[in-house]
């Protein structure tokens, strides 16, 4: 039985991985918030060396900036939006939309592992290839090429954000799409 429109009531007590939006910068204030109060909070970092004049940084940055995924059931709601920094859950037509597991299960036990990982702009439209071998094996994504190396590129399609890594050429394989006849 819907309660609230979209939301089934069997939601409200169970735990899904949801996407909050954090006010700008504060990703890793509202993720240690979250921790301190027992929640299960995912915040995928990459590294990035800033240069200035007289010296050079290595800072750890928000893979995706502005959003901080966390396990919560929806009853909880009102307990991590009070938290200082934590703007909203990412929702559709006013109601909040949990993540799908297996993508989160993707971003978190093979992409934040792989070696250059790095935000990219979103992006829907590309050759679609798969990763057939090696660490990151089965995940799906779009073939670019930079600087003489391909990349394979990953969207989080509920937030419109993508990330980017660096794969072999030998390790993909192309998506063929099935047409209805």
């Amino acid at each position: 039985m819907p309660i609230a429109g979209n939301i089934e009531a069997g939601m409200l007590d169970s735990s899904s991985w949801w996407a909050l939006y954090t006010r700008h910068q504060h990703e890793k204030a509202v993720a240690e918030m979250l921790t301190a109060k027992g929640f299960e909070v995912f915040l995928p970092l990459y590294e990035s060396t800033r240069r200035w004049k007289d010296r050079r940084k290595e800072l750890d940055l928000a893979l995706f900036p502005g959003y901080v995924f966390v396990q919560i059931a929806l009853k909880d709601k009102l307990c991590v939006l009070q938290l200082p920094g934590a703007v909203h859950l990412v929702s559709f037509n006013g109601q909040p939309v949990a993540l799908p597991e297996a993508e989160v299960e993707t971003l978190r036990d093979r992409l934040c592992r792989a070696p250059y990982l790095e935000p990219h702009p979103y992006l829907k439209l590309g050759r679609r290839v798969r990763v057939h071998s090696g660490p990151l094996r089965g995940v799906e994504g779009i073939v670019v090429r930079k600087k003489d190396r391909l990349r394979i590129i990953v969207s989080a399609d509920l937030i419109m954000r993508s990330v980017s890594v660096e794969v072999d050429e030998a390790d993909l394989e192309p998506l063929v799409k099935t047409e209805k006849v």
